[in-house]
């Protein structure tokens, strides 16, 4: 046994011999292989040239055998067959570099061993095998064992870590909303400043209330704590009117924003739930807030407003309004914004040439309209009445043309949406029965499509109004707003240019807006103003939108700027600080009267409105001051002393400004008549004799130089300040001392009584400048406006005076038909005779 014991362990070490030496030759053999010699060749940590490229470390950086170049007869490498399976070098090249796919070899000296053992391949080695063989195979065993349970284990491993994986993907929504709720809180806690707490009992989300904060609102106003819980959390729809500058803007512009952010937060659960499916919830893409403005300058204005209330919410806000170029605004169209606010014009425009954006309108969320009380004015806004007739769930009188307009493909993908409307208005009349005709709102609608939107009422109905409306009603019995104070000027109506001229002259501090009824009056004013050195801004309507932008610019830019404006600008001008509203002619309605005054005394500011009132114009206002409730107002103060010096500016603009507007015509006549005879390739004939046409030229140089006289003259008044009639210039006189200077006398006596008291002043004291003008109107309003107009009794004889006119009037009818019968017999008995 020792005998046979010692053959076979001389023939293992034999064998070991023989494999080295194999193995040696094979690497001579690989060494002499041809390489590519743009790879760098790489080597192991052993110093071995290729023994990385077995075992896959990676070090050879890309290098590789030049295949092609291998021939197999010369290098007596035996490659793969079918039946072979694995060839003898590939299997050895694994075996050395340590691979163990299915781990049943570990060394190379066991599998040369299994190999080599049965040399004549007749199975004889393996009954010589010793007990060496033996306990290596049970080492071989274990370690296949325990590789086994090794990859049993892998696969339980595997199989946790996907069910865990299932798991998070079901309750990442609810970890995401943990997290967005922790930054929540954060915002709250950190961003937050103590005097916006007034805000934290709206639960307004996080990015909103950030929003609010950098826009530096303090407190919400009443209209916005009244509207936000009905319309953000309860979904109804709301009719709010409170007075001119209360922030109506954010009222409906805040509940918008929340349900956006909301319906964005809710979409993401969705999509981590239910993955590609929660698409069909969502509203990207399409037009969510519809928000309509009677004016551009409004329209402007609520965009802004918008902007900045989103500025870090990633929701768009476009402005569609006419006056500027159509292509721009289809351009902006096409970034597809989730609001837009516009005019009824310009919006209807698009609309009808089948604007994509605008017409899909079954995502629409929310629709405005801003003003009501200017849309339901007779003969304005018809295109009004067309768009609310493309709103889904609103009756279609005409479906000729909604089928030029939408087809039903551009919104067969779109996701339907509940829809909620807004009107606001600074006035809100609305009858007892108002919610019952919203209930069978089906039926009336039919009946009243056909006609006009002529109130509130039938707007609300047409728009698809909900009966569960929230009426928020926070206008007072005067309407305006509490800080404003009235006033008005008596005068003849050839007088009110002398009037305004001294308001703006000797009470010219502070932002003031002129308002007139026609556009005549406005030239007019505007003329006369720049003529007497002032430097004012017009708007109208038809001026050019970049021409309106520009006036509101300027005077925006201006501390004591002049606005001269019609009705246009009684609505969506938010200017800080006007202090003056001026109604140069009296407005057509009490509403634009509410509108007008709203200029001033905006965002709990306070403000005067002074009212030039003729004879012509009493009985107006004092319908005005009735339906306001006023029961007295003030006259404003005016000291007559100014007034010779302000008449005798006025004479003279009057003569220049008449002397210009003469030039002007007849330089654009001429200059029409050349351009016709130009364009028509005619020739003019010059009729005028050489008299006439010597005295056309003395006539205008008579002309040139009575206005550079004039112009003089102007020029020496306007140089110095203007001043009271009885006023010396050497000293002060108690008859040269105004009213208003008087006052000024009085406080600065109070104030140097209270500092004796105190102790005197310890401070260097200043120079105390007493001065004539640029006392604002609201201070010489409570300085010396003291004398008050009673409206009760004028009431009883405004009705004497209309009892009287209406009698006269019928007396008048009268008689001209008693006359008609008497030419009729006359006429008779001439026939028959």
């Amino acid at each position: 046994m020792v005998a046979g014991g010692k053959e076979s362990s001389s023939m293992v070490k034999r064998n070991k011999r023989t494999y080295k030496r194999k193995r040696e030759e094979d690497f001579e053999r690989i060494d002499s292989l041809p390489w590519s010699s743009s790879i760098p060749i790489g080597e192991d940590d052993e110093g071995e040239t290729f023994s990385t490229l077995f075992a896959g470390s990676g070090e050879l950086d890309g290098g590789f055998l030049s295949l092609e170049e291998i021939d197999e007869a010369d290098y007596g490498l035996a490659l793969p067959t079918i039946e072979s399976g694995i060839a003898e070098g590939e299997l050895k090249s694994k075996k050395l570099a340590g691979e163990n796919d299915d781990g049943d070899y570990e060394n190379v000296e066991e599998i040369i061993e299994g190999e080599d053992g049965d040399e004549d391949g007749d199975g004889e080695g393996r009954d010589d095998e010793d007990e060496d063989d033996l306990e290596s195979r049970k080492i071989k065993e274990k370690k296949t064992k325990k590789n086994k349970e090794k990859k049993k284990e892998k696969k339980k491993k595997k199989q946790k870590k996907i069910k865990e994986a299932e798991k998070d993907q079901e309750s990442s929504a609810a970890v995401m909303c943990d997290e967005e709720n922790k930054v929540e809180e954060e915002v709250e806690e950190e961003e937050i400043p103590p005097e916006f707490s007034a805000w934290t009992s709206m639960r307004l989300h996080p990015l909103l209330m950030k929003s609010i904060c950098h826009l530096g609102f303090n407190e919400p106003t009443e209209i916005q704590k009244a509207c936000f819980s009905v319309a953000a959390y309860q979904g109804k729809d709301v009719i709010g009117a409170a007075e001119t500058g209360s922030g109506k803007t954010l009222a409906f512009g805040l509940p918008i924003l929340q349900r956006l952010l909301d319906e964005r937060e809710k979409v993401g659960k969705l999509y981590s739930l239910k993955g590609e499916e929660a698409k069909r919830y969502a509203a990207d893409g399409y037009l969510r807030a519809l928000i309509i403005t009677p004016t551009r300058e409004l329209a402007l204005q609520v965009t802004d407003h918008l902007k900045n209330a989103a500025k870090d919410l990633n929701v768009r806000v476009v402005p569609i309004v006419g006056g500027m170029s159509s292509a721009k605004q289809e351009r902006l169209l096409k970034g597809k914004p989730e609001i837009v606010v516009g005019t009824p014009g310009r919006l209807w425009e698009l609309m009808s040439a089948g604007e994509k954006h605008l017409v899909e309108l079954h995502s629409l969320s929310f629709f405005v309209l801003d003003e009501a009380d200017r849309m339901v004015e007779s003969g304005h806004f018809r295109e009004l009445q067309s768009i609310i007739d493309l709103l889904p769930g609103t009756d279609r009188p005409n479906e000729g043309n909604m089928q030029t307009v939408q087809s039903s493909d551009t919104v067969s993908n779109a996701p339907k949406k509940k829809r909620q409307t807004f009107v606001f208005s600074a006035t809100i009349a609305l009858s007892s029965d108002f919610r019952k005709k919203l209930k069978r709102g089906s039926s009336k609608s039919k009946q009243s499509s056909s006609g006009e939107v002529n109130s509130i009422e039938v707007l609300s109905e047409r728009a698809g109004m909900r009966d569960s409306v929230a009426i928020i009603d926070l206008t007072t019995a005067s309407i305006l707003a509490p800080k404003i104070e009235e006033s008005f000027v008596k005068c003849e109506e050839e007088e009110k240019d002398a009037y305004l001229y001294y308001i703006l002259s000797v009470h010219g501090q502070g932002r003031t807006i002129v308002f007139c009824t026609s556009v005549a009056a406005l030239r007019h004013i505007c003329a006369l103003l720049k003529i007497l050195g002032l430097d004012v801004c017009k708007l109208y309507s038809d001026m050019k939108q970049r021409a309106r932008l520009k006036a509101v610019d300027r005077f925006r830019a201006s501390e004591n700027g002049i606005l001269i404006a019609t009705d246009v600008a009684a609505r969506g001008i938010d200017i800080k600080n006007v202090r003056t509203v001026i109604h140069y002619q009296l407005p057509h309605s009490a509403e634009v009267y509410v509108h007008r005054s709203g200029r001033t005394a905006r965002a709990f500011a306070d403000g005067c409105s002074i009212a030039l009132i003729a004879p012509t114009d009493t009985s107006k206002f004092y319908t005005l001051c009735k339906s306001f409730s006023k029961e007295s107002v003030k006259m404003f103060p005016v000291d007559s002393s100014y007034m010779p010096a302000v008449r005798k500016r006025l004479s003279l603009a009057r003569q220049i400004d008449q002397i210009e507007r003469k030039g002007s015509r007849e330089k654009a006549d001429r200059t029409w008549l050349e351009k016709h005879a130009e364009a028509m390739e005619l020739e003019l004939d010059d009729d005028e004799s050489e008299e006439e046409r010597v005295d056309n030229v003395r006539q205008r140089k008579a002309t040139s130089a009575q206005l550079n006289k004039l112009q003089e003259e102007l020029n020496s008044l306007l140089s110095r300040p203007m001043q009271p009639k009885k006023f010396s210039g050497r000293y002060f006189a108690g008859a040269g001392v105004s009213t208003t200077m008087q006052n000024q006398f009085a406080e600065l006596a109070k104030q140097k009584q209270s500092q004796m008291q105190n102790g005197g002043d310890k401070k260097k004291r200043k120079l105390v400048v007493i001065n004539q003008n640029c006392i604002e109107p609201l201070q010489a309003l409570r300085d010396g406006g003291n004398e008050m107009l009673n409206m009760k009794g004028q009431s009883a004889e405004k009705r004497r005076d209309i009892a009287s006119l209406r009698k006269k009037r019928k007396e008048e009818k009268i008689g001209r038909r008693d006359q008609r019968r008497d030419q009729k017999k006359k006429r008779k008995l001439m026939a028959s005779s």
